[in-house]
């Protein structure tokens, strides 16, 4: 069996139309039919064939396109499991809430556009919300319902439990979706450990390059599959043409970029944590690597996160702290082959205004820890 690397090469070879070792950018809205009339199929026949939607001849972009039935054979096959792209990770979380149309909603800390996003359900009427607290799974969790677990979880990138999760819907007959954006496979596997459904916003590691957008479901079957694909034609939110064509050149170098920012990571964190006492102004670390519950190795074998936060001791120095570094851009988002800082008060009204994210990237780490080291001394 080929190799993770290997696979994302590879696997959507069988998907080239032309001869060129890159695929082109493909900028058709619509497609022409067959030449040959015998070669024509009616709308009819077309979408009683299962997997239609992927597989068949481009009809028009919006359904699918060159550039994304490759994408998402590549991605199928890295994953080894049936995937589907939208064109932000926002509408793939709007594509997880309509397939399962679930009366409640049990989430708590996650990405504040699927807070917002099930906002506009709960307005119409169409959805509870609750917490994943156990008082809440215990006195409301039905069957049918969802819950959503982001781990590790933005900012701090610290774990959660996804078997326990796992096992408290399945009692009750719900679901458990799993944003995995922030410990992409290979790092996580979350279908090891439970979940019926995973999803990423393509924008970050997939990605790799801040310089598109999607989004993934993963999910465990074809059927599913099919359906999310039905589902996508009238939610409008297939991945653009553009934005499958940079996912298809991130994609390539994929597994070398995240192990990397990983490591990056770990070795940062734990400089900083084996150092900590001698800053003035370092209160807090965070992230999974300095977790010590059992389950946190056991769901990520192959290394943690590449985010996580720092705290300060004051928000003013919160504030002048990203200005003292040379190799982190100051600025939002993650998964990026750069370093990046946030003062995450700018983003999220609700942060301690202490509070600074850092996403790793593949820099060397020698530079990276030389320049935080310098920039918590200056505070001295």
């Amino acid at each position: 069996m080929a190799g993770s690397q290997t696979k994302l090469i590879h696997c959507d070879d069988e998907t080239s139309r032309v001869p060129d070792v890159a695929p082109p950018i493909n900028v058709a809205a619509t497609f022409k039919y067959p030449e040959d009339p015998a070669k024509l199929v009616t709308a009819e026949e077309v979408e009683s064939e299962e997997g239609w939607v992927a597989n068949g001849s481009p009809i028009y972009s919006r359904i699918s396109h060159p550039n994304s039935e490759s994408a998402e054979a590549l991605m199928t096959g890295f994953l080894g499991r049936p995937t589907v792209l939208y064109n932000t990770g926002l509408a793939s979380f709007n594509a997880l809430l309509f397939h399962y149309h679930p009366k409640r909603i049990f989430f708590d800390r996650c990405y504040h556009g699927c807070h917002g996003m099930a906002n506009l359900m709960t307005r119409w009427g169409a959805l509870e919300q609750h917490t994943l607290s156990d008082e809440d799974l215990d006195k409301y969790l039905q069957a049918g319902d969802l819950l959503h677990l982001e781990t590790p979880v933005n900012p701090d990138g610290t774990s959660f439990d996804i078997s326990y999760y796992a096992q408290k819907a399945h009692e009750k007959g719900a679901f458990l979706s799993v944003d995995s954006t922030f410990a992409p496979y290979p790092l996580q596997d979350p279908f090891a450990f439970g979940a019926d459904v995973v999803m990423h916003s393509g924008t970050k590691y997939f990605g790799g390059h801040s310089d598109l957008l999607a989004g993934v479901l993963v999910v465990k079957d074809s059927k599913t599959r099919h359906q999310l694909l039905e589902d996508r034609i009238y939610l409008a939110s297939n991945i653009s043409n553009l934005d499958a064509f940079l996912l298809l050149r991130s994609l390539r170098t994929y597994e070398l970029r995240i192990r990397q920012q990983s490591s990056n990571a770990e070795k940062l964190v734990k400089y900083l944590a084996d150092k900590k006492g001698e800053y003035k102004v370092l209160d807090k670390i965070s992230h999974s690597s300095l977790q010590t519950e059992a389950f946190v190795k056991k769901q990520l074998p192959n290394g943690f996160g590449p985010v996580f936060t720092i705290e300060v001791t004051d928000a003013e120095i919160a504030r002048v702290f990203p200005s003292k570094l040379k190799y982190f851009h100051h600025a939002t988002s993650l998964g990026g082959v750069e370093s990046l800082i946030e003062w995450r008060a700018l983003s999220n009204a609700d942060a301690a205004k202490t509070i600074l994210r850092i996403s790793v990237g593949i820099e060397n780490v020698e530079d990276l820890i030389e320049d935080f080291d310098q920039a918590l001394r200056s505070f001295n």
